[in-house]
């Protein structure tokens, strides 16, 4: 079986087929020791009838006791070894389901990773979580039906060789009944490769949506909007339901004619047999063994039209692994430049942002969309012609970037475990700089509200944190990572004022000449600055202090302090010692 940290391996991405292929060569050993024994196992099915005729017509019609007694026992040995053959041919039948099933998972692990922050802009969630569940499942399942598929042709011939002594009219019966009935299901399985993708894709949709209204029910439900969404959830599921319906037609055709067919095949060749030893051609025993091979005969002609059913729907599910398999990452432009040597001036030309190295600078816009957008396009996550130090960003070598600029989301994942290493990330940080990491971000109440502290369990997402808790989480991660460059969208938006305060004037101590760029419009933030760019339609429209601005910029002053009055304004910044954040003791929050 695959090992779980071992190399899956190159995969063949040119096809459904070709990668299905691939899977089978991968464990090529397994794979020709299930055929091997598959093959053996369902042609002893066929013997036994043989020995049956022989038990009957040697001992049973003269009275010879003894041959009677040696063919049944023979009968006997043949049962309990293909027994044994059947828990065989199991047991490498799932080994190879159990390989593929891994190899598949791990190639789609670690190509999700590959594509990083591209991957959300390529596919959506719930087409990754179609591929990685159902379709994986699919292409495994499929696999464990290759063996049994090649052991039915390979019985298919047996049995129309026993039969030609017996009967040329029979075999040439067999001969011709078998690919008929197997060629009625050709034309189902290709309908059911079309009907299939458009439910899986539909499929997709829908689990997407899923997890949309799990994560935002609450703000649905606080906006009014939760009927809304979910009458438009009913009507995906309705047109889902319709799509199965249309796939289950398909296959439910398939699956009678599986069953069937060779029922029908195995009373003509039944009732011809029976005719003929009423006419004296074939004995009794022979008889015996023409119903003993047709019955037979229903097992390999099951296994060949569900080899045909379970291969069509699994190269519908492998076209799909294949396709995500084939998104790329974003590509380092071929003109590699060497990333600045020292802490160097983002220039962001579309917005005008200049972010001047080892200073807070706050990006204040009314609509958090474009400063969002900016925050983007500094840290290499959208195509712009940011400059770094003078040389283009989108030149220098990714893993550089991300090693000295990080873009702390707002709605970063929480991965489940203990809250220390959920923080701490892939470095091993000291207790020291996890302490002053968790004040510098206001998280010592969050640490002491839990059983065991930073040795507390966290769910998935931080589910049973609070919101504010959460942020606060991330900005702790953030801050233990100490990127050079560290850009936080919103990293308060989810805070208390009170709250809120501390996290501004501790960021501002904590990151104390390193360069940070924060998205904000609060007071509270935008006064700890050293330079507030004020964002007009995505656009640098002035540049300063939060207090000059303030006092200059009459659209500044109401997108921050909508509920102050200009005179006031005016007053208080006549005032050199009037504080933003009045009312707030400082001196108890830190």
């Amino acid at each position: 079986m695959s090992d779980t940290y071992a190399d899956p391996g190159t995969p063949d991405r040119r096809g459904g087929w070709r990668f299905l292929w691939w899977l089978v060569a991968r464990q090529a050993r397994r794979s020709l020791t299930g055929a091997v024994v598959s093959v053996v196992w369902m042609g002893l099915t066929a013997l036994t009838p043989y020995l049956l005729s022989r038990a009957i017509d040697d001992g049973l019609t003269p009275g010879d006791g003894r041959a009677l007694a040696g063919w049944t026992a023979a009968v006997f040995a043949a049962g309990a070894f293909n027994a044994g053959l059947g828990v065989v041919r199991h047991r490498t039948m799932t080994k190879i389901r159990m390989d593929a099933n891994f190899r598949t998972v791990k190639l789609v692990v670690e190509h999700a990773a590959r594509l990083g922050a591209s991957l959300s802009r390529q596919i959506g969630t719930g087409e990754i979580v179609t591929v990685g569940v159902g379709d994986v499942d699919t292409i495994s399942t499929s696999l464990t039906v290759v063996g049994p598929g090649l052991a039915a042709v390979v019985t298919y011939g047996v049995v129309a060789a026993l039969l030609l002594p017996v009967s040329v009219q029979l075999s040439v019966v067999i001969l011709l009944g078998v690919p008929l009935t197997a060629g009625l299901v050709g034309p189902l399985t290709v309908r059911l490769q079309g009907t299939e993708t458009g439910y899986r894709e539909r499929q997709a949709v829908l689990t997407a949506r899923i997890g949309d209204l799990a994560g935002g029910l609450r703000v649905l439900n606080g906006l009014g909007g939760k009927g809304l969404f979910a009458d438009a959830f009913r009507r995906d599921s309705r047109t889902l339901r319709d799509q199965g319906y249309r796939v289950g037609a398909v296959t439910s055709w398939i699956q009678a004619l599986r069953t069937g067919m060779p029922s029908i095949l195995l009373a003509a060749v039944t009732w011809l047999a029976a005719r003929l030893a009423a006419q004296g051609e074939i004995t009794i025993g022979q008889l015996v063994s023409v119903y003993g091979y047709v019955a037979v005969l229903v097992l390999p002609v099951y296994f060949f039209v569900d080899c045909g059913y379970e291969l069509s729907r699994a190269v519908v599910a492998a076209r799909r692994v294949v396709r995500f398999l084939s998104l790329e990452p974003a590509a380092s432009h071929p003109d590699a430049q060497d990333a600045p040597g020292s802490p160097a001036v983002l220039h962001d030309p579309e917005s005008g942002v200049r972010v001047v190295p080892g200073r807070l600078t706050v990006l204040a816009g009314a609509r958090p969309e474009q400063s969002a957008a900016v925050v983007d396009r500094l840290g290499r996550y959208a195509e712009s012609d940011v400059t770094w130090g003078g040389a283009r960003l989108d030149r220098v070598a990714l893993p550089r970037v991300r090693e000295r600029i990080l873009v702390a989301e707002p709605e970063a994942d929480l991965f489940a475990g203990t809250l220390r290493d959920l923080v701490r990330g892939r470095r091993d940080p000291s207790g020291k700089a996890v302490d002053a990491a968790v004040r510098a971000a206001a998280a010592d109440d969050v640490v002491l509200g839990l059983p065991d502290g930073l040795d507390t369990a966290v769910d998935a997402q931080g589910r049973n944190l609070s919101g504010g808790q959460r942020q606060r989480v991330r900005l702790v991660r953030a801050l233990l990572a100490d990127p050079e460059v560290l850009l936080a969208p919103e990293p308060t938006s989810a805070l208390d004022a009170h709250t809120e305060a501390t996290v501004a004037a501790r960021l501002r101590a904590a990151r104390a000449g390193r360069t940070t760029v924060v998205t904000s419009t609060s007071p509270l933030v935008l006064d700890h600055a050293d330079t507030v760019l004020f964002l007009v339609d995505g656009k640098v429209a002035a540049a300063g202090t939060h207090r000059e601005l303030l006092r200059a910029e009459p659209g500044y002053r109401s997108l921050v302090a909508r509920d102050t009055e200009p005179e006031e304004d005016a007053a208080t910044e006549a005032d050199g010692d009037a504080d933003p954040v009045a009312g707030v003791d400082e001196g108890a929050v830190l």
